[in-house]
């Protein structure tokens, strides 16, 4: 697993709380906002090889991530 994928998991634990929309939507800002591009474009590259790995909330953020 990823350093990426492990952070997003801890960051998708952060928002359970919240309604599921809501919280994937509050992670991608985020992932938006304090991570660079490069850390962005491996947490992509392992939803594509590896999706199961990531939360399903961290999932979700990051096909909001891709518009």
């Amino acid at each position: 697993m990823s350093p990426q994928v492990r952070l997003a998991n801890e960051i998708a634990v952060q928002f359970r709380h919240q309604p599921p929309d809501a919280a994937a939507a509050a992670i991608a800002a985020h992932i938006r906002t304090f991570w660079e591009p490069r850390m962005r474009a491996e947490l992509m590259r392992w939803v594509e090889i590896e999706p199961e790995s990531l939360d399903p909330l961290a999932r979700e953020a990051a096909r909001l991530l891709r518009g």
